[in-house]
């Protein structure tokens, strides 16, 4: 191990005469980041195979012997970066094998990929588990989506094969399968295992992505951008294979409540990037059933054979006109935060251009003021009491207030739309 050269990150005492066991053991605990870079390395890499690992000692020498047969195999020039947080002697020995190691502290999964971003040179990356679960020997189907102008590549459990308990039942069959339709069914998309750990994106889009989260959601979150950002996605079966008799996995080094935990995470990256679901189309839904009720009563009862809706269900409609309204509003702008080709920007910005908005929602106001000046009138013809008497001034009196919270409303949607425009397109600029 002599020829390794440590290169660390705010760790200006250190210099390369330093030996890669002396390094690690000043960095512990010490919350740095620190290259370690082998003899042999790969000089102007096409791919880079990124893998997050922690105390993975027992598999990580032969792994980074399958990355480089598998590069090799596929005709490719590559590295092979290891992300370590790890106490065990998981670095030193994937020094030895012929890896790049990014030691860093123990901070998450997700932030793993994000902590190497700065360091992978390929265009090209590969992700996975140090575990020998997945078998990097096989990575040219990969490689011939990428050189096919693919920019996000799925591995697939379920397109490919599974040993036998490799994945726990309750994964297999439920915890995976439920969360990935409900992925599809939030983005429209058509992903058989959004959970699978190998994975291909180009560094390009990687970066794009700009991944916030740390923990095991960075996968769903991964998943779903791609669709956001309309990547070029497609899928490839990979083997799952069982776990080295003797490695214990890192749901099990958790407890059992783990894998609850990690489902729980990755639904909740889903439901936040994808808000828009629940509030845009059902936000016009709402809307329109409240104003199908609200406007036939403006102008008074309407009979329907026995049944009569007056003022009370006007009511009802008011309430749903504005709630359906305030949500399509929110889906609106959940849209704007999360674009990432600048359609949802382009598109509401045209429908709600800045003046025709601003002067339709003062139209609504008066038009508003219009509809509850009878009832005003009377109001005050009494003395500043009711007649009790429910008639057509209250019907229209009742339309005037939903116009009115709709035009002050529809106002300020407007002047939030295109602050947040300004500020999407401000930390979108490279």
């Amino acid at each position: 191990m002599g020829g390794i050269q440590p290169q660390c990150v705010a760790a200006p005492d250190l210099d390369s005469s330093v030996s890669p066991e002396r390094v690690l053991a000043l960095l512990e605990g010490q919350g740095e980041t620190c290259l370690l870079i082998p003899d042999q390395d790969a000089a102007d890499p096409e791919v880079s195979i990124v893998i997050p690992a922690l105390n993975e000692e027992q598999t990580i020498s032969e792994f980074v012997a399958w990355c480089h047969r598998g590069l090799e195999d596929a005709g490719v020039r590559g590295e092979v970066l290891i992300v370590d947080s790890s106490s065990d002697s998981t670095a030193a020995k994937a020094l030895q094998a012929g890896a790049r190691v990014l030691k860093t502290p123990k901070r998450g999964l997700g932030r793993a990929y994000m902590d190497a971003i700065p360091y992978i040179r390929g265009k090209y990356v590969l992700m996975g588990d140090a575990d020998l679960t997945y078998d990097f020997r096989e990575i040219r189907p990969f490689l011939e989506q990428f050189q096919r102008g693919g920019q996000f590549i799925m591995g697939s459990r379920f397109a490919g094969t599974i040993d036998d308990g490799a994945m726990p039942a309750l994964h297999r069959y439920f915890g995976t399968p439920l969360t990935t339709w409900i992925l599809n069914r939030l983005y429209s998309s058509a992903f058989s295992d959004i959970h699978c750990g190998m994975r291909g994106i180009t560094r390009e889009a990687l970066v794009a992505m700009d991944l916030q989260s740390e923990s095991w959601e960075y996968a769903s979150e991964m998943v779903l951008k791609s669709v956001q950002m309309e990547l070029r996605t497609t899928e490839v079966p990979v083997h799952f294979l069982h776990d080295r008799e003797g490695r214990v996995s890192h749901h099990k080094r958790a407890g059992w409540l783990s894998p609850w935990i990690a489902g729980w995470i990755n639904l909740r990256s889903m439901l936040v990037h994808g808000a828009e679901f629940f509030a845009l189309r059902p936000g016009a839904i709402l809307l329109a059933l409240g104003l199908a009720l609200s406007l036939p009563l403006s102008f008074g009862p309407v009979t329907a054979g026995r049944y009569v809706f007056s003022l009370h269900w006007m009511l009802v409609g008011v309430a749903l006109s504005f709630a359906g309204l305030q949500s399509f509003y929110l889906g609106c702008l959940s849209q704007l935060f999360h674009d990432y080709t600048g359609k949802a920007r382009g598109r509401w910005l045209r429908i709600f251009r800045y003046n025709r908005s601003v002067a339709a929602s003062g139209l609504a106001v008066l038009a508003g003021i219009g509809c509850m000046l009878p009832l005003m009138r009377e109001y005050l013809s009494y003395g500043f009491t009711l007649s009790g008497n429910i008639g057509l001034r209250n019907h229209l009196a009742i339309l005037g207030l939903l116009s009115i919270v709709c035009g002050f409303t529809n106002f300020v949607f407007t002047l939030v739309l295109h602050a947040a425009s300004l500020s999407a397109r401000r930390l979108r600029r490279p």
